[in-house]
């Protein structure tokens, strides 16, 4: 990674594997001069000795939040205005999910844009699918990946609020995975496959340009121990996010074995079809 800019963009998930890229970082070059800096929307992170930056972008819907000529916030599912400054990276990490289905106060936005028509609201999985369109074509378009690495981290599933996540352990009717210390035995069933993981590889699988997906939800949905605890905070627990070191350590071990195998591969690396990862 010496010399490289790389870019997390996405929500609270791309923090977490941010975060726990940062803590392996440190552990494997503890001595290291370091810069860190923060904005609202972005962090950076240098290691002056080894020219790395490590950033994180906070986007948590990849596409545009506008605002109109009287205040109000417009998700616009077509543009992606941040684009300018992605490009620039040696490495992409892009994530979007978690934000799409929240409303009320959570809710990032007044309105949707979808081409010429504003909505109050719309269909949340058809909102998703065009705006991950839109990165999509943003990807085909604009990013030059002879030089820029684009990964695309999957969806990783939260194990409470569903009443099938304590059936998933032998446990029906429990909503989260409070007390939990042993991952979930066996695999993903298709039951529990969420509909915007396979969004996510239809239109993934549409780009022209190389795209590696990091499909992280079989072993993130298998992982109940690995959330924190009830004394994190919040109040509850916290069954969405991950303890670093942790599970995302793992989705970086995949990150960075990619990166040494495509350096190693040099400019053959580049005519490489898109890859689709999935730890099981």
């Amino acid at each position: 990674m010496k010399g490289k800019k790389i870019m997390f963009v996405g929500d609270s998930l791309s923090m977490n594997q941010y975060e726990s890229l940062l803590c392996m970082l440190h552990a494997a070059a503890p001595n290291s001069n370091i810069t860190r800096l923060a904005r609202e929307w972005i962090s950076f992170w240098v290691d002056q000795d080894y020219g790395v930056s490590i950033m994180l972008f906070t986007s948590h819907y990849l596409v545009d939040i506008q605002q109109d000529k009287i205040g109000r916030r417009v998700l616009n599912l077509g543009s992606v205005s941040s684009g300018n400054l992605w490009k620039q990276m040696d490495v992409l990490i892009f994530n979007t999910w978690l934000w799409w289905y929240r409303k009320g106060p959570k809710q990032g936005w007044n309105y949707i844009r979808d081409g010429k028509i504003i909505s109050k609201d719309m269909n949340r999985m058809t909102a998703f699918t065009k705006a991950l369109r839109t990165w999509a074509k943003w990807v085909d378009s604009s990013v030059d990946t002879r030089k820029t690495s684009v990964f695309f981290q999957g969806v990783s599933p939260a194990h409470y609020n569903d009443v099938r996540s304590g059936a998933a352990w032998g446990r029906p009717g429990v909503r989260d995975c409070s007390n939990e210390t042993k991952p979930i035995a066996g695999g993903l069933t298709q039951s529990v496959v969420p509909l915007a993981l396979k969004v996510q590889q239809d239109i993934i699988g549409s780009i022209r340009k190389p795209v590696h997906f990091l499909n992280i939800t079989a072993m993130s949905y298998m992982r109940k121990d690995g959330h924190p605890a009830s004394h994190n905070g919040l109040g509850g627990m916290d069954c969405t996010h991950w303890c670093v070191a942790g599970v995302p350590d793992t989705w970086n071990h995949i990150l960075s074995t990619i990166l040494i195998h495509s350096g190693k591969r040099g400019k053959e690396s580049k005519k490489l079809p898109r890859q689709t990862l999935a730890h099981k």
